[in-house]
C-alpha cells in the first residue's frame, strides 16, 4: 500500500516524530524512504553568505538532517536523500507527485493563529495539494 514514501524534514522536533511514523509504515509496508529537505530562498542566502564553500553549504545542510538520517541507518530500509530548492511546501508537493509517492510524512509547525491564515504552513499546503495521502505528525 505504502511502498514510496516521502519523509520531509527541516531538522525540527517534528520532523524527528514524522520520521519515527515514516520508519513504521515502510516496515510495515516493505516500502523505502525519499528523505526531502527543501531550502528556501532565505535559507540559501544565509547560507552562502556564512560558509565558503559549497562543499560547506552541503555538510552544513546534511547536519541538519543528520539525526534523521541515523534514525534510517539502524534500520534495513533503503532511503535516499534529496535536497529541494525553492518555497517549501510547493516543492515538497511537486516532487511527490512528480515520482510516484504513496505516501508523504510530514511534521506539523508551530506557526501562530495569523501567521496560518496569511502564509498557510508548509503541512497544510502539502496536505491540500498532494496526490497522494499525507500524514501530519505533531
Amino acid at each position: 500500500m505504502f511502498k514510496r514514501i516521502l519523509l520531509a524534514t527541516d531538522g525540527s522536533k517534528q520532523s524527528f516524530r514524522a520520521a519515527n511514523h515514516a520508519i513504521k509504515l515502510a516496515e510495515q509496508f516493505n516500502g523505502t524512504i525519499d528523505v526531502v529537505y527543501a531550502v528556501d530562498e532565505q535559507t540559501s542566502k544565509s547560507d552562502v553568505l556564512h560558509h565558503d564553500s559549497k562543499y560547506q553549504i552541503e555538510l552544513k545542510r546534511k547536519e541538519k538532517i543528520q539525526f534523521v538520517l541515523n534514525q534510517l541507518d539502524e534500520t534495513v530500509i533503503e532511503y535516499n536523500v534529496r535536497i529541494l530548492h525553492g518555497e517549501p511546501g510547493p516543492e515538497i508537493v511537486e516532487y511527490a507527485n512528480a515520482n510516484g509517492v504513496d505516501c508523504v510524512v510530514i511534521g506539523s509547525r508551530g506557526l501562530n493563529n495569523l501567521q496560518t491564515m496569511i502564509l498557510g504552513s508548509v503541512s497544510h499546503k502539502v496536505a491540500k495539494r498532494a496526490n497522494c495521502p499525507v500524514l501530519i505528525v505533531k
